[in-house]
């Protein structure tokens, strides 16, 4: 261990004791039930750099796993200023970038070369669906199965047999023979979709043991952040890679923050942990991110639910400073209609001043509150922006770029040469036929993509030709893809107005940067757009601009000053969770979505409602009065 003066004997010197006994955890499973701003991710990262810095010579390398890549780079970038160099033996990442590089090290021994495609946009897959269907000669309307094929990958379920888990013979019976056709054309392109990330990292440590026992081998510690959203999936991986004698599993989770449960997301995960690796429990109950006023109103609140852990600890208020009073740290704001509600608050956020909108969120349950808030933020000057996962560019600039690099690499692959035709006919104003290309393509000897230079040469411009020139030739040395781009990105120019060019330029820039961060600035193209095709192209926020969110794009997040709209019954609890009864698991699901949305709050918390939304009456949220807020509720 380095001396007392190093940046890990720091960081551990300024851990809680709570803290710094999850941190100092060494051999065995573990389980920390941190609730909202207790300081999980600096226990993760901690506990990281211990183990390493205590191990400067060791070979052992540590897996760490979370949700969104985000979390993954803040992560890596918290650990690698804590012991800089040591973080090549870290695999820090999500769930679904964990199982790509498992493919790609090891997908041959189930048939997965390692150069494969994803599809993570649904037209694409949806494409390939109708494609095999088209080959198999079976119905084209079978696409519709699409969802139901997906609700059984998620749950490992393989095609054959499939038809067992209906009700009804006949459309089991269409569901499992479009499940095995989507399956055999997926494979057929080498290609995988976001569920097949994991359904085959499954598949292959299920049939071979001995991949299983090489990660085991390979990495002595594994740590998983906010475990409570795993579903069965992840959880059965987690557990086959395991076997029956791995036990170095330390998770982080809070189950009073599950909000994922359509997704397969439940508390049980928390009990099966507990059944199968018998864990230590470390409660982190200290909240030093909300005023103690909010962490009043969130306990009172979570009670109320029981699919919980019974020896949960309530939360308690460790922030001992507040810029307001304690009478202005919550408040509760009606209005006489939601149009009238989106103004009011406006208003309110106007009122700040432009060098407070930088850290305001708007959370709603549902993106249509969030679209109106948006019109009415503009409308009163404020600079707003709904913030979401997009998993395609926008501008046709970016989705040719993006097309071109795919199709260097799968040069016959007939859905992304449609796609790239689509974007540069509408980058040129030019209306370029794909079949025709193809057509031309097939009589000749000539590649799909030199068919379309030689055409885009007669009919557009020469600016634009020199476009398909360059795209030609670097499809004829892929490798130099990153001189390719260069000299694109240099063409496209930096408008200053705000535009569709100007957001993707941002993402691509922020993707670029946390692709070469994650695997390597000198990574291989094929491995750049595996990264590319799984990370979300939103754009980052452009400084001083409030920010819009459902209360899912939320989780993990914190802001000075949080407006919580909607909070009104049918609306916040949804009217499905009222229909399903106040015991209900969909209610106890919509009273977390409350209390994550309440717990993002640093300083200042407004809750606001309507007493009518799209011309239907309402009444205030139930939540309010749970909350023991009913008394600053205008009637």
């Amino acid at each position: 261990m380095n001396s007392d003066t190093s940046p890990v004997a720091l960081a551990l010197a300024e851990l809680t004791s709570a803290q710094r006994a999850a941190v100092e955890w060494d051999d065995g499973a573990l389980l920390v039930l941190a609730g909202p701003g207790s300081g999980k991710t600096r226990v993760l990262t901690s506990r990281i750099a211990r183990l390493l810095d205590g191990s400067r010579d060791g070979s052992f390398r540590i897996l760490a796993l979370t949700f969104t890549n985000k979390a993954a780079d803040e992560m890596t970038a918290r650990v690698v200023a804590l012991v800089p160099g040591l973080e090549s033996r870290t695999l820090i990442g999500t769930f679904h970038s964990f199982c790509m590089n498992m493919l790609q090290q090891h997908g041959a021994h189930i048939g997965i070369k390692p150069d494969f495609a994803i599809y993570s946009l649904d037209d694409d897959r949806r494409e390939v669906l109708r494609e095999g269907l088209r080959a198999a000669g079976l119905d084209e309307a079978w696409v519709r199965y699409l969802p139901a094929v997906d609700r059984l990958k998620g749950r490992l379920i393989e095609p054959a047999g499939c038809a067992a888990e209906f009700k009804d013979p006949g459309e089991g019976s269409r569901i499992e023979r479009t499940y095995a056709t989507y399956e055999a054309e997926l494979s057929r392109v080498n290609a995988l979709d976001f569920g097949s990330l994991i359904a085959r990292a499954f598949e292959l440590v299920s049939r071979f043991p001995g991949i299983a026992l090489q990660y085991r081998r390979t990495y002595k510690h594994w740590m998983f952040d906010e475990f409570q959203d795993t579903n069965d999936a992840q959880y059965r991986l987690i557990t086959t890679l395991a076997a029956k004698d791995f036990r170095n599993v330390f998770v982080v989770a809070d189950d009073d923050q599950i909000i994922y449960q359509w997704n397969g997301a439940s508390y049980r995960q928390l009990q099966r942990f507990g059944a199968d690796f018998k864990p230590e429990v470390i409660q982190l109950p200290t909240n030093y991110r909300c005023p103690p006023s909010i962490v009043a109103a969130a306990n009172r609140l979570v009670v109320f639910n029981t699919q919980r852990s019974t020896s949960k600890l309530p939360l308690e208020a460790g922030k001992t400073t507040a810029r307001l009073p304690a009478d202005q740290q919550i408040r509760v704001i009606s209005f006489s209609a939601d149009a009238e509600e989106a103004a009011g608050v406006s208003r309110d956020i106007a009122a700040l001043g432009n060098a407070a909108w930088g850290e305001v969120v708007v959370l709603a349950r549902t993106r249509a509150l969030l679209e109106s808030l948006q019109t009415s933020l503009r409308a009163a000057g404020v600079s707003a922006a709904i913030a979401q996962r997009r998993d395609d560019f926008r501008s046709p600039q970016f989705q040719w770029l993006s097309a071109v690099l795919r199709q260097a690499l799968r040069p016959l692959d007939r859905r992304n040469f449609s796609a790239l035709v689509s974007a540069f006919n509408r980058l040129a104003g030019t209306d370029i036929r794909v079949d025709l290309i193809l057509s031309e393509a097939e009589g000749s000897e000539r590649s799909f993509l030199e068919e379309w230079a030689l055409t885009v040469e007669k009919l557009a411009s020469d600016g634009f030709s020199d476009l398909a020139k360059r795209a030609l030739s670097f499809s004829q040395e892929p490798a130099q893809f990153r001189r390719f781009v260069d000299a694109i990105l240099t063409t496209f120019g930096s408008p200053d107005e705000v535009s569709d060019l100007t957001e993707d330029r941002a993402a691509w820039d922020d993707l670029v940067r946390s692709i070469g961060q994650a695997v390597g600035r000198d990574a291989p193209l094929e491995q750049f757009l595996q990264e590319l095709a799984i990370r979300s192209k939103e754009p980052p926020m452009t400084p001083g601009t409030v920010r819009l969110m459902t209360i899912h794009g939320a989780k993990g997040k914190e802001f000075d000053h949080v407006y919580v709209v909607g909070m009104a019954e049918e609306v916040l609890p949804s009217f499905q969770s009222i229909k399903e009864g106040d015991a209900s698991a969909e209610m106890e699901e919509e009273r977390r979505n409350c209390f994550v949305a309440i717990t993002r709050t640093r300083e200042s918390l407004t809750l606001s409602w309507a007493a009518r939304y799209r011309g239907y009456a309402k009444e205030a949220s139930r939540f309010i009065r749970e909350m023991g807020l009913d008394a600053l509720a205008p009637p």
